[in-house]
This record gives structure tokens, C-alpha cells and sequence, in this order.
């Protein structure tokens, strides 16, 4: 019987842990910790909530997206903020996303807040922390703005902001700083973008450009590519023409073509 077919396909497969755990126990080191890193922030203003966050995905020291869109909107009055391993984050945020948008189909109501965070929670500690999504989550709804913080393993909290990821202390400082109640919507997503270049530029793990989403009770106004520091200074103008045997060959395989009829191909 073919591997893939002995495995379980509903919820989560825990045969690698058990694996790892032998290999352990046997005296094999495990492979070293791949490290990710991840700018996002969350902050409240008068009527609304500001994400933001970075758009370096890293594996490593390598980075392997320069524009990973880490913005995720659970329904048009809640966003996510996502850090920690990419296609975590991807496929919880479209799950809860498509649980939000029965639940509005059914009820014919906006999506509240309290009901995203719940169906979050529920869904990340069912897993122990095994699915590596952090999440700044926010919106607006009959109850007003709300922002909450979310861990792997299902914890929440609230307050009225948030950072998280690898250049999270980074971020930090700039809110401790500069943030104040009753901001405007524009005095927080300079605040909001300020943080996040404070990660950009002080953290390794954090890069590229600073997205924005504002959500109010008019709707979201998602700002993607609001900064960036990505971009080329300048376009080589030079042309390389290297000449017919500057690389060594060292050995050729020759290329044997057969002819092949319409008929043969019947």
C-alpha cells in the first residue's frame, strides 16, 4: 500500500512528531530551528483600527518573498495581521474567512468581531501551538472598533495596541512613544507605518515595504505597497556578450533525434 494512502485526512497528522521523537530517543540531534521573521502591528483610533505590517517572508537568513502580503481579511469589516509560518497563516485565515461568510449568508448580518476572535481561539488550541499563526486581528462592528492579539496555542488579548513577530520590540517603542486616544485616522496610519519601518529597519527578519489596512464603520481602505524599500536605484545599462568557448567543457553528451511519423503517433 502506497504511503500516502495510510495517511489520516481529517484534521492534523501527528506520525512526524511521533518520528522526530524516536529519532530523539535514539540520539539523533535534530535539525536546527529555521528562524522566520515578521514585522505587523495593530493600533485604535477614533472609530477605527490600523494593521500593518511587512512584506519579507524569510526562511533562514534567506529571504524567499519580498512582497508576501500579510494582510488577510477575514470579511470587510475585520482584517488579520499575520505572523509566523506563512501557509498557516494562509489557510487558517481563509478557513475562519469562509466560516464568517456562511455565518453572514445565514444571518443576513455583518460579521462581528467577538465571533472571528472565537472561531480563531477555538481553532488554533485545538492544535496545542502546533500551527504556527500569531494574529493581530481587527475591525469594526455594532459594538464599535475592537483589536486583539492572538497567539499560536489559542490565548488572546486586548488592548488598544499590539506588535508582533521578530521586529515586534522595535515596533513597540514607536507606540509606547507616540500613541495617544482619539487619534485620527490619518495621525494613526503614520503611527502605524512608523512602526512598522522601525521594525524594517532594525530588524533583520522584517523588510521590503509597509501595507496598511484602516477599517471604520465606512468600510476598509487597504493601502498595499504604501512604502517601499525594495526598489532598484538604478537599471544596468551594460550588456554581456560572452564569446563561444569562455566556459571549459568538460565532457558532451551527444543528442541522438529519430524521426517520428504522424502514423507511429496513432
Amino acid at each position: 500500500m502506497d504511503y500516502l494512502d495510510q495517511l489520516p485526512i481529517d484534521g492534523f497528522n501527528h506520525d512526524l512528531f511521533e518520528r522526530n521523537k524516536t529519532l530523539l530517543d535514539q540520539g539523533v540531534a535534530p535539525k536546527p530551528y529555521t528562524k522566520t521573521g515578521t514585522t505587523i502591528v495593530g493600533l485604535m483610533y477614533e472609530g477605527g483600527v490600523v494593521l500593518g505590517a511587512d512584506t519579507r517572508a524569510t526562511g533562514g537568513s534567506m529571504v524567499l518573498d519580498k512582497m508576501c502580503d500579510k494582510l488577510h481579511m477575514l470579511a470587510p469589516n475585520i482584517f488579520a495581521a499575520g505572523a509566523g509560518t506563512a501557509a498557516d497563516l494562509e489557510h487558517v485565515t481563509l478557513n475562519i474567512g469562509y466560516q464568517l461568510e456562511l455565518l453572514r449568508l445565514y444571518s443576513g448580518r455583518q460579521s462581528r468581531v467577538i465571533t472571528a476572535i472565537t472561531l480563531l481561539t477555538e481553532h488554533l488550541f485545538k492544535y496545542g501551538g502546533n500551527i504556527g499563526a500569531y494574529l493581530i486581528v481587527g475591525g469594526v462592528d455594532a459594538s464599535g472598533p475592537q483589536l486583539f492579539m492572538i497567539s499560536a496555542d489559542g490565548t488572546y488579548r486586548h488592548h488598544p495596541f499590539h506588535t508582533m513577530g521578530s521586529g515586534s520590540l522595535a515596533a513597540m517603542s514607536m507606540f509606547e512613544t507616540e500613541y495617544r486616544d482619539h487619534m485620527t485616522k490619518e495621525e494613526a496610519m503614520q503611527l502605524a507605518a512608523k512602526a512598522v519601518e522601525s521594525g524594517i529597519f532594525n530588524d533583520l527578519g522584517s523588510g521590503s515595504s509597509v501595507d496598511l489596512v484602516a477599517v471604520d464603520k465606512d468600510g476598509h481602505d487597504h493601502k498595499r505597497t504604501l512604502r517601499n524599500y525594495n526598489h532598484k536605484a538604478y537599471k544596468s545599462t551594460i550588456e554581456y556578450n560572452f564569446p563561444r568557448g569562455v566556459t571549459p567543457v568538460k565532457k558532451e553528451y551527444p543528442l541522438v533525434i529519430t524521426e517520428v511519423s504522424a502514423m507511429d503517433l496513432e
